[in-house]
């Protein structure tokens, strides 16, 4: 492993800010001074400013997003994020894509960057599920366009699966999957047909689901989920 990557991994900084920490002289590996793109494996002794660094192993979460939080670490204006639905000694560990202020449901938090690539990258196609509720009805033959893909933001959309799983007169629900996810994307793609969404919920990430998981609650994924996350 790169020792930048080594040092963002163990919780140190971010890969740029290991950057300069290794440019400045301030990080040693086995007693030498480290260069950058130097490669470190676990049997490495590495200290940053005289300090012991020790690689922690990954940590996965899965989060049932409520409204009302931004995904992110950290906000300047002083919203919520979700970080402040993690426990505290949770330490450097990072959403995974993004759901809107507005947007609730299922999102993964890890300190795994590979993992995370792997599962936002447009090019890997991981489809992502989600429940949209609209005000009033909605036909199958409604939803045509939004399967074959719509213009939005100077775009077409991708093709998608959407199908009704409720209807009456004051609302219907749609699951939607897709295998990309632009910003606000599906609430733009349901614009396009002149319908506003009045919830959008992500429920499922491949197959793995928000199952017996309350709104603002987390837990641990399981080593089998995240075998299966790295699968998909």
């Amino acid at each position: 492993m790169r020792i930048n990557k080594y040092l963002a991994a163990a919780g140190v900084a971010s890969r740029r800010e290991c950057d300069k920490l290794i440019s400045d002289g301030k990080v040693t590996v086995n007693g030498v001074k480290a260069t950058l793109g130097l490669e470190v494996k676990e049997v490495d002794e590495v200290f940053v400013n005289g300090n012991k660094v020790v690689l922690k192993k990954n940590e996965y979460y899965i989060l049932n997003k409520p409204k009302g939080y931004i995904c992110s670490v950290s906000d300047d204006k002083g919203r919520k994020t979700v970080m402040d639905l993690m426990p505290q000694n949770v330490g450097r560990i990072y959403p995974v894509g993004r759901l809107d202020y507005d947007s609730e449901g299922l999102l993964i938090m890890t300190t795994d960057g590979a993992l995370a690539q792997k599962l936002t990258h447009p090019s890997n196609e991981v489809p992502k599920t989600y429940l949209v509720k609209i005000e009033g009805i909605l036909t199958e033959v409604d939803l045509n366009p939004i399967r074959s893909g719509v213009e939005i933001d100077g775009y077409m959309t991708k093709k998608c699966k959407a199908h009704i799983v409720e209807t009456n007169k004051a609302y219907t629900k749609v699951h939607v999957t897709l295998t990309e996810g632009k910003n606000r994307e599906i609430r733009k793609m349901f614009a396009s047909i002149g319908k506003e969404v009045t919830l959008l919920k992500r429920i499922k990430i491949g197959e793995l689901s928000l199952r017996g998981l309350d709104r603002g609650a987390y837990r641990k994924l399981t080593p089998q989920e995240v075998a299966y996350l790295n699968s998909i």
